[in-house]
């Protein structure tokens, strides 16, 4: 038993192994043209089963939907951003100093947004 067999359990097919046993007559360019033929095969099938994946992907697709938050803008088209409230504070300690972080809650912006 080849090492290929014992450890997957079928024989290898490498180019070679695609015709049956009773067909080892075959020489040059018949053995490429079997070759090409077994290569086609596989290449049709290929195409077959990413065809089948695509349309089971193209099912469940779902078009993209965006929100457009409005903004109002003033004459020289920009706006500016006004703090609302203060969500939460927190002071970290390094080895001398002390840094406080204030998260803010800016105008046009809801509250998973804040900095």
């Amino acid at each position: 038993m080849a090492p290929y067999e014992a450890l997957y359990g079928r024989r290898c097919h490498s180019p070679i192994g695609w015709v049956e046993a009773g067909e080892t007559n075959l020489l040059g360019t018949d053995l490429v043209q079997e070759a090409m033929d077994k290569v086609q095969l596989i290449r049709q099938r290929l195409l077959v089963a990413q065809s089948r994946q695509k349309s089971y992907a193209d099912k469940r697709r779902r078009d993209l939907v965006f929100e457009a938050p409005t903004i109002p803008l003033d004459e020289k088209l920009s706006y500016e951003e006004e703090p609302i409230a203060i969500v939460d504070r927190q002071v970290r300690k390094l080895r001398s100093k002390e840094i406080e972080f204030i998260k803010v809650l800016w105008q046009n912006h809801t509250v998973e947004e804040a900095t």
